[in-house]
């Protein structure tokens, strides 16, 4: 017998690889990288959300407010009566017009995307059409972002999010089984996480408990409520601070042993920080977290560092995921659940159970096809496939892909595929053993011959998967990204692998028996 060639070595270090790595993923053991199963195969959560774009509007003004009055704080311009006028709008008087100047130069050079109107002394800033409708984008942009990486952060295996049409957001979850569980996702998701730094207006506070919304915000201020008490607490409209200059928070625990977060602050935030509480000592500054006061301490000191507590008597779980949606960034504007809907684990076990069974039919019948019409050339080829099966779940497994329902449609079809190429090839041997050549050469000849369409045909399939993952969403990243999988695994398995192997037995072909082998009368061969 020949020697091992190289063709058959490497086909039987990829079955071996293919084998070992699929393991975990076929007997769904503990140790091991396996594949995961997607919501229509395990069950899960999908949702379908929108979002109150006009929230995002308000915010960044809000945001911009805070900028001025740090930039002229910063530059020394002295200024008054700095508030919002229907969230879409800033006001401000300067009081020395000897800054008009030089407050205009910076405002256009620090905040883009504004029309500053100005009459005498007094000033009004806001964005300009164009920065609308940017800042909408944005915020579909950035709540997918943050969703999918609070969803990761939280551990969740290979959650999809992503923007559907113009104003909406894909969410599917796989795994949740409980109602409990379900819940905490849809909290997780929902909260806007939204940080802010307020002064307390120490001038009016007193009298809080019978001021109104409207006379509160003819002073500038706004009126929010205590996240555990009815307590209420009169703030300054424009905050000192905000969650944008946040980098890190983590659970920690008080002199008490009860849950609190820790954040710290960017280098722009803590100086901030900073020169505030230096020049707040005696006043109060709220920490508010989506518009309610988790604590409103007073300042005894200047703080500096950047670091800051809140407290809130939560439960571990709840300071768990609030610290997950600081850290991954506050939604510029309000999500909302348009359509929810729970799959069941029994329906996917039962999607699980047709699709094995489809598999297995397809599977069958082209092994049998492939002896019945081709004899051992069809064992070969049917070696490849089994490979080729082997491969694709191996490289799966190793990635932690994410198997779903049209992913499992996307292996049946590369059973056909695989064993597509060997056809090819076959009928390429075929027409040459036909011809009268000898065994050797038809074989040479034939994946020669053979090579170029197969490989036409497959980079072309590639290219459509290609395209279908990076544009695709959700399952249809799935079934791409099994083709994809498939198609290389069968160009070496299908080509090379069989290949090898008919080196490997050439010594033992007898030309006598062409129709044992190849499936063929012998005659016209030599």
């Amino acid at each position: 017998m020949k020697t091992l060639n190289f063709r058959v070595i490497l086909f039987a270090f990829a079955l071996i690889f293919g084998i070992v790595f699929s393991i975990p993923s076929l007997t769904q053991s503990e140790s091991g990288k396996k594949i995961t199963l997607g919501l229509d195969l395990q069950g899960g959560l999908h949702m379908l959300l929108g979002i109150k774009s006009e929230i995002a509007i308000e915010s960044r003004t809000k945001s911009m407010a805070a900028s001025v009055k740090y930039i002229f704080d910063d530059e020394e311009i002295i200024f008054d009566d700095l508030r919002m006028v229907d969230g879409k709008q800033i006001t401000f008087e300067l009081l020395d017009a000897d800054d008009v100047a030089k407050a205009k130069e910076l405002l256009k050079k620090e905040l883009e995307g504004t029309v500053l109107s100005e009459d005498g002394l007094k000033f009004s800033l806001e964005m300009t059409a164009e920065e609308i409708t940017r800042t909408k984008q944005n915020a579909i942009k950035q709540a997918v972002d943050t969703i999918r990486n609070r969803l990761n952060e939280f551990g969740l295996a290979e959650p999809t999010v992503a923007k559907q049409g113009e104003d909406k957001i894909l969410v599917e979850v796989p795994g949740i089984k409980t109602q409990e569980d379900e819940q905490r996702i849809r909290e997780l998701i929902a909260r806007a996480a939204h940080l802010q730094l307020m002064a307390v207006d120490e001038d009016r506070a007193a009298r809080v408990a019978t001021m109104s919304v409207n006379e509160a915000k003819s002073f500038g201020d706004v009126i929010l409520p205590d996240v555990n008490t009815q307590e209420r607490y009169l703030l300054r409209q424009i905050p000192v601070l905000d969650g944008s200059m946040l980098t890190d928070a983590k659970v920690g625990f008080d002199e008490n042993n009860q849950p609190v977060i820790n954040f710290t602050l960017n280098g722009q935030g803590a100086k901030i920080f900073g020169d505030f509480t230096a020049k707040s000592i005696g006043k109060r500054m709220a920490v508010v977290l989506d518009n309610k006061v988790y604590s409103a301490p007073s300042i005894r000191e200047r703080i500096g560092g950047g670091r800051v507590q809140i407290s809130g008597n939560f439960k571990l779980e709840e300071a768990h995921d609030l610290a997950i949606a600081l850290r991954s960034g506050a939604l510029l504007a309000p999500v909302y659940v348009m359509e929810k809907r729970s799959v069941g684990p029994s329906l996917g076990a039962d999607s699980i159970k047709a699709s094995s069974m489809a598999l297995a039919l397809g599977f069958v019948l082209v092994v049998l096809f492939m002896i019945l019409y081709y004899g051992m050339a069809g064992v070969v080829a049917n070696v490849a496939l089994i490979g080729n099966l082997f491969l694709i779940l191996a490289i799966m497994s190793l990635f932690g892909a994410t198997l779903t329902l049209p992913g499992m449609a996307g292996i049946v079809l590369t059973v056909g595929m695989a064993v597509d190429a060997n056809v090819i090839i076959n009928e390429r041997i075929r027409e040459l053993l036909y011809a009268g050549k000898s065994v050797a050469k038809s074989i040479e000849d034939g994946y020669s011959n053979a090579f170029t369409a197969i490989l036409d045909a497959n980079v072309t399939t590639l290219i459509a998967a290609v395209v279908l993952y990076a544009y695709g969403t959700g399952a249809i990243k799935g079934f791409a990204l099994t083709m994809s999988i498939g198609i290389l695994a069968s160009m070496l398995t299908a080509i090379v692998g069989t290949h090898g192997i008919y080196q490997w037995i050439l010594p033992r072909i007898d030309k006598k028996k062409l129709n044992f082998w190849f499936g063929i009368k012998a005659e016209g061969a030599k």
